[in-house]
């Protein structure tokens, strides 16, 4: 008798452990889904963003290109102006601006993923 109720809470035992590793799977499962839709939505969300923000960017160098075109009578001298300008900020961008773009990107998306981590 003795045996048999050993034999039973044994058995219990591994089914109530069995069930508890599938519920710490489950959630962690969810919980890693949960961050990843969080960084995928903001990287959607930023790649909008930064699309918008381009073609708004080319409508105004356009702009500007021809503003600068008739203010100096040269047609194509404000084109040239423009695109210099681009050139130059690409060139201090590429020689500079590694690092300080990676900490803000990476600042801006840890803190999108991980602020669950404070509330809980």
């Amino acid at each position: 008798m003795a045996f048999e109720k050993l034999s039973d809470s044994i058995h219990e035992l591994n089914s109530n452990v069995q069930n508890y590793m599938q519920s710490n799977s489950d959630y962690y499962k969810l919980k890693a889904f949960k961050s990843g839709m969080k960084g995928v939505t903001s990287l959607v969300r930023f790649l909008i963003l930064i699309s918008l923000v381009s073609v708004a960017g080319v409508l105004i160098s356009f702009a500007l290109a021809i503003l600068i075109s008739e203010a100096t009578g040269i047609p194509s001298l404000g084109y040239f102006i423009v695109g210099a300008f681009y050139l130059v900020a690409a060139i201090v961008l590429f020689t500079a601006g590694k690092k300080p773009i990676e900490k803000f990107l990476l600042k801006k998306f840890s803190a999108i993923v991980f602020e669950d981590n404070e509330k809980e």
